[in-house]
C-alpha cells in the first residue's frame, strides 16, 4: 500500500530503535521523537523539533504512534 506520508516510522525492533524513511529512502534509526527531528532537520526540514514530529500529519507510524518505543 502506498502512503501519501513523506516519513514512515517502522515499529520498534528489539532494541526499541524505529527504522525511519524520508522520501522512500531508509535514514537511520530512531530511539526518540527528538531522533525523529533531526532525521526531518537534515532532509531539510531545518525547524523542526520533537513537538512537530509528535503533531505532524506528514509522519506515517506503524506499530504505535510516537509514545511507543519498546518492542
Amino acid at each position: 500500500m502506498a502512503t501519501d506520508r513523506p516519513v514512515i516510522v517502522y515499529p520498534p525492533g528489539e532494541d526499541g530503535g524505529r527504522r525511519v524513511r524520508i522520501g522512500g529512502h531508509f535514514v537511520g534509526l530512531a530511539y526518540g521523537a527528538l531522533d525523529i527531528a533531526a532525521f526531518a532537520q537534515e532532509a531539510g526540514l531545518q525547524d523542526w523539533d520533537d513537538l512537530d514530529v509528535v503533531r505532524s500529519e506528514l509522519i506515517e507510524w506503524r506499530g504505535g504512534g510516537p509514545d511507543v518505543w519498546t518492542h
